[in-house]
């Protein structure tokens, strides 16, 4: 096998004061549930209403693209309660949201293995994604049961199934397209909310020369105002993409 390594950024991007693309991991339900003496399930419903806000947040400073980690491929590891509670509120929420996202031009777009979700979960998902196809105004992906790594393998045997003479010789363009995120352009801002400062298994291709911000705020507290805190981070942010600061 040969594969030829050539940047995804050799095209340099283009910069905006304000990203074009933000990723969040939105930690810190579960404490923000035991800090105010009420069950974990409790901080994953509050989190709805941060994931609402966000959704606002991000239409109102024109961000094209939000993309939020709801779910990882590791979380299967929680206690089985919890899992099923997810679950279930995943769905829940599928169902009275996705109408209003589409009434408001919202793009709805789910990202990793849909294979462990029951036949009803995917078929909101579909009907979500087919529902809100043609709208502009954001796109909005869950990521749910996904991984970085599984991301890579998965665009590998896509890869492979259409293309099988490339798998002796293939680029990173080639790789790229069969991504779960092919749709959108890589993101310029990640931000990890409850004071974890890694990326977990998150979009590991995608944010190569993603700007990382981290913030102690759980995210049933994070706000407009903890957003712009963010945004305002980015912009003093120096983006080269291996260039000298002259170069600018």
């Amino acid at each position: 096998m040969h594969v030829t390594s050539s940047s995804s950024n050799k095209t340099t991007p283009k910069i905006d004061m304000i990203p074009q693309h933000v990723a969040i991991i939105m930690d810190g339900n579960g404490r923000w549930a035991r800090t105010h003496s009420l069950p974990r399930m409790a901080g994953h419903k509050r989190g709805v209403e941060s994931v609402r806000t966000a959704v606002k947040s991000c239409i109102k400073r024109k961000v094209n693209y939000l993309t939020l980690y709801a779910f990882s491929s590791e979380n299967w590891r929680r206690p089985i309660e919890e899992i099923s509670f997810l679950m279930q509120l995943f769905t829940l929420v599928l169902d009275q949201e996705v109408i209003k996202l589409h009434e408001n031009g919202i793009r709805f777009k789910v990202i990793g293995d849909l294979t462990k979700f029951d036949q009803k979960t995917i078929e909101f998902i579909r009907n979500g994604e087919e529902m809100t196809a043609s709208n502009t105004r954001l796109t909005l992906t869950i990521a749910a049961n996904y991984g970085g790594r599984w991301d890579i393998m998965q665009a590998i045997q896509r890869m492979h199934t259409k293309n099988p003479g490339l798998i002796n010789n293939f680029v990173e363009n080639d790789l790229s397209q069969y991504l779960a995120m092919s749709y959108a352009p890589e993101p310029d801002l990640f931000i990890r909310t409850g004071g974890e400062q890694r990326i977990s298994n998150f979009l590991l291709w995608q944010l190569s020369y993603t700007e990382l911000y981290f913030t102690d705020t759980l995210w049933p507290d994070f706000n407009a105002d903890s957003l712009d805190l963010a945004i305002k981070s980015y912009q003093q942010r120096e983006r080269r993409f291996g260039r000298i600061s002259e170069q600018l």
